[in-house]
């Protein structure tokens, strides 16, 4: 893991234009080299819901993302389907399936007003003031 290269703050729909790069197990997104994103958005499937998936999926109203994460967050908390997360790890694009992330910090954010809204600003400001120059 190379922590020289930020977490990016991005939607899913972004990551669909992400590349896998031949150096340092990075994805490139125009020109901006990542390895981890920062996503949040509402857990739509777990584990223990009805629908008998076996994975989580977190949907921010542009895509979805399966999520990895670690046993000992799932031991210290329970994840449950609705609840709106911030979700931070490693980026993987996987050919036939959903890309991943491979979560090494979650918080639920559930009770924060406003938080869909605030996050749609926080990545529209992270693009325009550091992204976008690099571009």
């Amino acid at each position: 893991m190379d922590y020289t290269l930020a977490a990016l703050k991005l939607l899913c729909v972004q990551l669909r234009s992400a590349r896998k790069t031949s150096s340092r197990n990075a994805f490139s997104l125009g020109g901006i080299l990542f390895q981890r994103a920062w996503l949040q958005g509402i857990l739509v499937s777990t584990p223990s819901d009805a629908s008998g998936s076996k994975s989580y999926i977190l949907d921010d109203g542009t895509g979805v993302i399966e999520l990895s994460i670690p046993a000992e967050f799932v031991r210290n908390r329970r994840w449950v389907e609705g609840m709106y997360v911030m979700v931070v790890g490693v980026y993987l694009d996987r050919d036939d399936d959903l890309p991943i992330i491979k979560v090494h910090k979650i918080i639920d954010l559930s009770s924060v007003p406003d938080r869909e809204s605030l996050w749609y600003l926080e990545v529209l400001e992270a693009f325009n003031l550091f992204y976008q120059p690099l571009l």
